[in-house]
């Protein structure tokens, strides 16, 4: 939206009359990127939509507003601020919706960002900069302005506070005002694709707010957790919670950007409700107990056995429905912690995946309902299959010496088992492996030759739900004289031993949008492998892997991202640092039938539940209201 300058005369006279300290001048040394504003980024050739789009087709501008949804997460929470989230208390997960964002995403296009708080965006020539200007009428709930100042702050915060955006926003430099309405952003590296649109991505804090005080009239302090209820700017406000039990958000009726068109037929519900349930099996009754409304169900056990004799599914009034899922890859596996010096042998690693029998597993426990991972990046097009080939061979080329012979030759692929047949050879293999890495059977027992150490692993997991798999697996290493345990603690207690990297054995996922970046340094990188908190629970510190993920990072166009992503893929496949657990290429949910949703569904959204459905006055009707 072009502004007058009366227009901007208003603002300037509306923001001084309103009492706040002076904005800072714009920064005399800036080096701010000139050219045209663009209302949308993407690292996909051109935006879908154009300047003057309504809304996104997978929202209904008719959607009703009103009605409630309960949504239900185990665990509890003792934390509102977002700044300490996953350091020092359990965060309260629906807080993230009371603060919009600069940009905000499109669901049926690959990484394509359009304007919220900012109307525009421009970009240096060689990608060293990035500017935003922020939008005239972006306000807080308490009716101030978001302000250059608040955008500045909260990177500032953000990036000292959190070990993700310290690492997320590592290459950039600084933030500063360069302007009534603009704030720039410049970086330490030049041409990277993906940067601008990260910063795109920030939640942007009220400054005034953080550095005033509490009711009691005692200072804030960003660095600690609160349960003070946080001032937002965006559709939700929280309005009331029960600390670790549950916390209510209420649509804002005056909220600043209803009528932009990336919020046209959004956020429709007039309230949301988090639910939390310590225990599993007690979140799945709850749900039966039409606790909550919503249920995206990860355990195929539960998929094929809880649901279908109860009642409310054979009536209709409890609907099971599968959703695709095309907009992510992923990688979930059992992580081998290389860190420990029974796990630095990459033929260690491939013995412990040798040993799990993961077509039993199949059968048994997940009623067929699973595929083997077997890519970083399963079920996207960004995993690599085959003998690599053109670019991604000349890519894997430049770092020939330092990658497993392996790449070149062999295609990933993970042991097959299933027969007594398959069982054995692996398992024979397995023990070949390990005599390779200096081990033997000695009454039984996989021994170190050297040390005379026995080979033991522990298993450590925050959930009881992972007794079922990690018992037949250890059964299986046992076979082969390696004997573990599984110790259970409690979340807190884990997230601190992660953060530490005091485990041998853990499970862990790395979801992975369909435009990997900067992200990659923290997942593998070597710069993140000793940094408490980081992603790179592996422990991997290897140049090549460095080398390979600069590549991804800065290609230079789509076929650039898909040959250097299949490069970095099959080069830690290489390595066996995990042993991949499974997945499936469909969303599987449980919702009570008091909901409506567009004609068409997000493309990489899967369901878009609750973002653009909405409550149904007629099914809640029939189905019976929510309490």
């Amino acid at each position: 939206m072009r502004i007058t300058l009366i227009g901007r005369l208003v603002a300037a006279l509306a923001f001084l009359a309103c009492g706040l300290p002076a904005r800072a001048a714009p920064d005399p040394d800036s080096t701010a990127p000139r050219g045209a504003w663009m209302p949308a980024i993407t690292l996909m050739g051109e935006p879908k939509y154009g300047p003057d789009f309504k809304h996104f087709d997978y929202a209904d501008p008719n959607a009703p507003a009103g009605g409630l949804v309960r949504l239900g997460a185990q665990g509890g929470f003792d934390n509102f601020n977002y700044v300490v989230s996953g350091l020092k208390g359990d965060l309260e997960g629906g807080i993230v919706q009371t603060y919009d964002t600069l940009m905000t995403e499109s669901a049926d296009e690959p990484f394509t960002s359009y304007g919220l708080l900012a109307d525009g965006v421009r970009l240096a020539d060689d990608l060293s900069a990035v500017s935003y200007r922020l939008r005239e009428g972006a306000r807080w709930h308490d009716g101030q302005p978001v302000t250059p100042e608040d955008v500045v702050w909260s990177f500032d915060i953000l990036k000292a506070n959190s070990p993700f955006y310290s690492a997320y926003y590592q290459t950039v430099t600084k933030a500063v005002v360069t302007g009534p309405r603009e704030v720039t952003f410049t970086f330490s590296e030049a041409g990277n694709r993906e940067l601008p649109q990260v910063l795109g991505q920030l939640r942007v804090l009220p400054k005034h707010w953080w550095t005033g005080k509490d009711a009691q009239g005692r200072p804030r302090d960003v660095t600690q957790t609160t349960l003070e209820i946080p001032l937002g700017s965006g559709p939700y406000r929280l309005a009331k919670f029960e600390a670790g039990r549950s916390a209510t958000y209420e649509r804002v009726a005056d909220y600043w950007g209803k009528d932009l068109p990336v919020n046209v037929g959004r956020n429709n519900f007039g309230t949301m409700r988090n639910e939390y349930f310590r225990d599993a099996t007690v979140l799945i009754e709850a749900l039966k107990g039409d606790l909550f409304d919503f249920r995206a169900e990860n355990v195929a056990r539960n998929w094929a056995t809880a649901y279908d004799t109860f009642p409310a599914v054979k009536e209709g009034r409890l609907i099971k429905e599968e959703f695709p899922d095309r907009g992510n890859g992923n990688m979930q596996a059992f992580v081998l912690n290389t860190r420990r010096a029974k796990f630095a042998d990459p033929r260690v690693r491939r013995a412990f995946n040798l040993a799990m029998n993961f077509e039993e597993m199949n059968r048994s426990l997940f009623f067929g309902l699973y595929k083997r991972i077997d890519s970083y990046y399963f079920g996207s097009e960004l995993a690599s299959s085959g003998l690599p080939q053109g670019d991604e061979l000349s890519i894997l080329e430049s770092v020939k010496d330092k990658v497993p012979a392996s790449v070149f030759t062999t295609p990933y692929a993970n042991p097959v088992n299933g027969t007594p047949d398959a069982v054995r050879a692996n398992l024979r293999e397995a023990v070949g492996l390990l005599k390779q890495a200096g081990y033997e059977l000695r009454n039984g027992q996989m021994t170190d030759v050297k040390s005379g150490e026995p080979l033991t692993v522990e298993f450590l997991e925050f959930q009881s739900v992972f007794e079922r798999v990690v018992l037949p697996y250890a059964a299986q290493l046992k076979l082969i004289g390696i004997n573990s345990s599984l110790r259970v603690i409690d979340q807190a207690q884990y997230q601190n031993r992660l953060r530490a990297f005091d485990f041998d054995i853990t499970t862990s996922s790395w979801p992975e949008s369909l435009s990997p970046g900067n992200e990659q340094r923290e997942y593998w990188g070597s710069a993140s492998a000793d940094k408490a908190g980081s992603r790179n629970l592996i422990g991997i510190k290897d140049p090549a892997i460095d080398a390979l993920i600069e590549k991804v990072i800065f290609a230079k166009d789509r076929p650039g991202v898909l040959s250097a992503t299949h490069a970095l893929d099959r080069v830690l496949l290489a390595h066996n640092f995990v042993v991949p657990q499974w997945g499936s290429n469909v969303s599987r949910t449980l919702r009570w039938n008091r909901f409506g949703h567009p004609a068409v569904l997000p493309k990489y959204g899967s369901s878009g539940f609750p973002a653009t459905w909405w409550y149904d006055e007629t099914l809640a009707a029939k189905t019976g209201a929510p309490r």
